[in-house]
C-alpha cells in the first residue's frame, strides 16, 4: 500500500479500461495495450509525454490542481474516482512523519456518552459508527441483535465489517447480494487506503484479506473506488429471515473519519414488521440475560 504503487496502479488500471472510441481518438492498428496510451492520456492532458508518464510511475508530489483536474477529465473519471485521485496526491505531498506507518495506538476509541445516547434514541432501525477501515466502534441495541454473527464470531475487538464480509461464511447467507455488497466493501477500504495510506492498522487488515481470501484479493486489485452514501440492501437475518432495508451513511463532523449509518424500513413493509420482531426478540434475549445474572 506505499503510495506510489498506489498511483502508479491506480492511473494504469483507469487507463485500460478506457478505450481510444471512448475517448475519441482514433484507434488505429496494432495497439499493444489495452485501452489508452499514455502519449494519448498526455495528448488528452495537454501535457507532455514525459510529465505524464512521470505521474504513472506513482510521482505525484507537486502536481498542480489544473494537472490533476486534467488528468481526470482525459481518463473520465468520476467523481469518487476524481477524489481518490487528489487524496493521493494529498499523500503524496506528506512529510518524512506520513511516510512512515503510523504507529497504533494503544488506547481504544471508546464513543463520549451523547453519542451512545443518540445510539441508543434510534429504536426503529440498526444504527452504529465505523471508522475508515470498517471497524464497529458503537451502535444500538438494534444494530447489536442484527449483526449477532457479527458479534458472536469476530476475532478482534472492536468488530470488522470486512472480516466478516470475507472471512466468515455466515456472511454469504447474510447477504443475498454478497457480490454487491462485497464490492461495497472494498471500494471503502480503498477509498479509505487514498485518504489514509500510512496507516498501519489497514495495512494489516488487507494483507490479511488478500492473504486469507481471494475474493478480496481479486477485488483489491482492481482499484475501483465508489461514493457510498444511502442505498437499499436485501439481507437474510437468522431470527427474522428476509428484509430489504433502506441505509444512510453520515459523515460525523464531531469525529472525522467516522461514519453513522442507520438503517430503516419502508413503513408498512414487511420489513418493517421484522425490524419489530427483531427489537423484540433480542429485549426478551437481554432480559434472560439480566434474570441469570442475578
Amino acid at each position: 500500500m506505499d503510495n506510489r504503487d498506489e498511483v502508479r496502479e491506480f492511473l494504469v488500471s483507469r487507463r485500460a479500461r478506457l478505450s481510444p472510441e471512448q475517448a475519441g481518438v482514433p484507434a488505429g492498428s496494432r495497439r499493444r495495450v489495452p485501452g489508452l496510451r499514455r502519449s494519448e492520456v498526455a495528448a488528452l492532458a495537454d501535457v507532455s509525454v514525459e510529465y505524464y508518464a512521470k505521474l504513472e510511475r506513482g510521482s505525484l508530489s507537486g502536481v498542480s490542481p489544473a494537472v490533476l483536474e486534467a488528468v481526470a477529465r482525459a481518463l473520465q473519471l468520476d467523481e469518487a474516482e476524481r477524489v481518490h485521485l487528489l487524496h493521493l496526491a494529498q499523500a503524496a505531498e506528506g512529510s518524512d512523519t506520513l511516510a512512515r506507518p503510523r504507529a497504533r495506538s494503544s488506547r481504544q476509541w471508546t464513543p463520549h456518552s451523547s453519542l451512545q445516547w443518540t445510539l441508543d434514541a434510534i429504536t426503529a432501525g440498526p444504527a452504529w459508527v465505523a471508522n475508515g477501515r470498517l471497524d464497529v466502534l458503537a451502535a444500538n441495541a438494534l444494530a447489536r441483535a442484527y449483526y449477532a454473527d457479527l458479534y458472536t464470531t469476530s476475532t478482534t475487538k472492536p468488530p470488522n465489517m470486512a472480516r466478516f464480509q470475507f472471512l466468515d461464511p455466515v456472511a454469504r447467507r447474510f447477504y443475498p447480494d454478497w457480490d454487491h455488497v462485497a464490492d461495497m466493501t472494498v471500494d471503502l477500504l480503498r477509498t479509505e487506503a487514498g485518504r489514509n495510506p500510512h496507516d498501519k492498522d489497514l495495512h494489516d487488515l488487507v494483507g490479511e484479506l488478500s492473504t486469507r481470501c481471494d475474493d478480496f484479493r481479486t477485488r483489491w486489485g482492481a482499484h475501483n473506488v465508489t461514493r457510498h452514501g444511502t442505498g437499499t440492501k436485501r439481507f437474510h437475518h437468522p431470527v427474522v429471515g428476509e428484509l430489504t432495508l433502506s441505509w444512510e451513511a453520515l459523515a460525523m463532523t464531531s469525529e472525522s473519519g467516522l461514519t453513522l449509518t442507520v438503517y430503516t424500513a419502508e413503513p408498512g413493509s414487511p420489513s418493517e414488521e421484522s425490524l419489530r420482531l427483531l427489537a423484540s426478540w433480542a429485549a426478551s434475549r437481554d432480559d434472560a440475560s439480566e434474570t441469570r445474572a442475578l
